[in-house]
């Protein structure tokens, strides 16, 4: 295998110990004390579809909506007991827990089982609210995340604008496609753009956006975005669409924004940002926007202060805060900036996450030649566990929309955010 394909992740092959090895092969059956550790997660659970079986327990076929979690070996187990939140992740990629039946199931028990130590996660909610990254980091964090593959992520988002995050709805029975064009419209709307009018984007993704306002709204957008491989793909696509008159795609930190324009946005930018970078956008929010500009930030949050899943954080989204409206308020009190309109759509994204999954899953073999097995199975279960953060509350998804304080071109109601017909 090549093992550049494994570094975006994180992980050694050798981290992962995914093959039924000597070092993971239990060398004893399961004894009291095994069989006590099981008894306190159980307990703990309650009345609960999810069993638990050892590694040399005999093998059941799960009933109706039952889930059979088996631990493969003792060491797996103990990992399990001392810190859910960061080894299942890594006990699951590696095979050492298997799962019969529907892991989305397992995973919303899962969070009535990790009762959090209050005080640890106090603290370490303080420490990411105080985190400032600087640009290698910021860098660095963006790399292990976005830069793994553009045609991974080809396989399983949008086909249309290759948007990488919360679709709108406004009909359940939208496909993705549809979901994500409803999106993008939802959010020119809110802002109000007009043909002519200029824009500048803080984290532009693979340019879908970018585009889409150039092309549906006749916006000139410059695009901000530190990502290598998202950049190379966002010019050849504007050149494609015969847009790079209109769009300018910079590969470049958001802190080196330059200009005046119409509108600001940011689209799942924020969440990379850290909370003690937040007064530094906001200024670069403020000078960026003309007399009557309007800005839109969209984002993960949360209800209240937490840290990110360990495990999430550490293979998946190096650095990622995901902020409570009362944090997100660092952007704009300080900067005499007016929030005009909050709206969270947190199970939009759920059902986004349900689609991707869907598409994930249907693409998996493409996935598990790309890069191998663990990669497949941490992936899956980063998708099936953002679904279960969503619809149980644990994450939010809000839309910030703002102006400089006093200006008045203001919509009178919000009948021209739900205009139809797009």
């Amino acid at each position: 295998m090549n093992r550049s394909r494994l570094e975006p992740l994180g992980v050694p092959e050798s981290d992962y110990g995914y093959a039924a090895d000597a070092e993971n092969t239990p060398r004893r059956d399961p004894n009291a004390m095994d069989r006590w550790l099981v008894r306190q997660i159980t307990s703990k659970l309650g009345e609960s579809p999810v069993r638990i079986a050892l590694w040399n327990d005999p093998d059941i076929t799960p009933r109706d909506r039952t889930v059979l979690m088996r631990i493969r070996d003792p060491g797996a187990l103990w990992q399990l007991v001392v810190n859910p939140e960061l080894h299942f992740g890594d006990l699951y990629s590696a095979g050492r827990i298997d799962v019969r039946g529907d892991l989305l199931v397992l995973l919303n028990e899962a969070y009535r089982y990790t009762t959090e130590n209050k005080a640890l996660a106090t603290w370490l909610a303080r420490s990411r609210r105080l985190a400032a990254p600087d640009l290698s980091e910021a860098r660095r964090n963006i790399h292990h995340h976005y830069d793994i593959s553009n045609d991974f992520y080809e396989l399983w988002l949008d086909r249309e604008a290759l948007q990488y995050t919360c679709a709108y709805y406004a009909e359940q029975s939208m496909t993705i496609e549809q979901a994500q064009q409803a999106k993008m419209h939802h959010v020119c709307r809110k802002l109000q753009l007009k043909p002519g009018e200029t824009v500048v984007e803080a984290g532009g993704g693979w340019g879908g956006f970018a585009l889409f306002m150039a092309k549906n709204y006749g916006a000139r957008v410059r695009s901000f975005n530190i990502s290598k491989e998202q950049i190379e793909h966002a010019r050849a696509w504007a050149v494609r669409e015969g847009l790079q008159d209109a769009v300018e795609f910079v590969e470049d930190d958001y802190r080196n924004m330059t200009g005046t324009y119409d509108a600001f946005v940011s689209i799942g930018m924020l969440e990379h940002v850290g909370a003690g970078n937040y007064r530094l956008l906001g200024q670069l929010m403020k000078r960026s926007l003309a007399p009557e500009g309007r800005g839109l930030v969209h984002s993960i949050g949360r209800d209240n202060p937490a840290p990110l899943n360990p495990w999430i954080d550490k293979r998946i989204f190096p650095g990622a805060y995901p902020p409570t409206l009362r944090e997100m308020m660092e952007l704009f009190e300080p900067n005499e900036l007016s929030v005009l309109d909050v709206e969270n759509i947190r199970l939009h994204y759920a059902k986004t996450l349900e689609a991707w999954l869907e598409r994930y899953e249907e693409n998996v073999e493409a996935v598990r030649s790309m890069f191998d097995e663990p990669f497949v199975r941490a992936w899956r279960l980063y998708l099936t566990g953002s679904i279960a953060a969503f619809v149980r509350g644990k994450l939010q998804l809000f839309q910030v929309l703002f102006a400089r304080s006093g200006m008045n071109r203001i919509p009178w109601t919000r009948a021209n955010v739900y205009t139809q017909g797009d």
